[in-house]
């Protein structure tokens, strides 16, 4: 399974969003955090600059909605032009509704648990779902220290999708630069948030085809 690597562009410059999505061009997605001040402690876009980023972004965008009621607002994401939708299973009310939802609209459909919750409820429900994203931070702030706490999750995650002979990706998001990298792809994660590591680079698409390289080596 290819390793894929998603740029947070929580660490762009919000000034010259256009300019550091071209950036990142050689990546497979830009991730973008939607952040609402309510579920997580910071404010980031809406839908309105999603929209408009989802026109000129070279690359296809990944939503990751760290915001309180998903079941409304996710599939708003979706019709935005979001290649992939992720909500957190904290404060979505009916979670495999709002998948197929998403997957009804053409969005790949994620479900993202903090580090503290558990993978377990949502392995029986693997069909209903694209992706698991294990957060490797506390959710809100770009630039924290990966949590190896969270690699046995990743590793539960992938054993039980394994077996299931199913196409789930498991997604890692914060701390994830060279030095961490490689532990999470040899958890199971093949698919890798960056934010400081890529755009504090001097050279952004050397950092990409490097953690690419790194994760491909570790990735089952």
């Amino acid at each position: 399974m290819a390793a894929l690597i998603n740029p947070s562009i929580l660490s762009a410059d919000f000034a010259n969003l256009e300019r550091d999505l071209h950036a990142i061009k050689s990546a497979d997605y830009a991730h973008v955090d939607v952040m609402d001040n309510h579920f997580v402690p910071n404010l980031t876009l809406g839908l309105p600059v999603f929209d408009r980023l989802a026109a000129i972004s070279p690359v296809p965008l990944d939503a990751h909605l760290m915001i309180d009621d998903p079941d409304r607002w996710a599939p708003q994401f979706a019709e935005a032009g979001a290649a992939s939708v992720t909500f957190h299973a904290e404060a979505a009310q009916a979670p495999v509704r709002l998948a197929r939802e998403l997957r009804r609209l053409g969005a790949r459909a994620g479900v993202a648990l903090r580090p503290a919750t558990p993978v377990e409820p949502f392995l029986d429900l693997l069909a209903e779902i694209d992706m698991i994203l294990v957060m490797t931070v506390e959710p809100g702030f770009g630039g924290q220290t990966f949590i190896d706490g969270t690699l046995p999750k990743i590793r539960r995650a992938r054993k039980a999708i394994s077996e299931s002979g199913l196409d789930v990706w498991v997604q890692v998001d914060g701390g994830v630069s060279r030095t961490t990298i490689e532990r999470a792809a040899d958890a199971g994660a093949n698919v890798f948030v960056a934010g400081s590591a890529v755009y504090g680079a001097d050279d952004i698409p050397a950092e990409i085809d490097a953690l690419r390289a790194l994760a491909d080596a570790h990735t089952h």
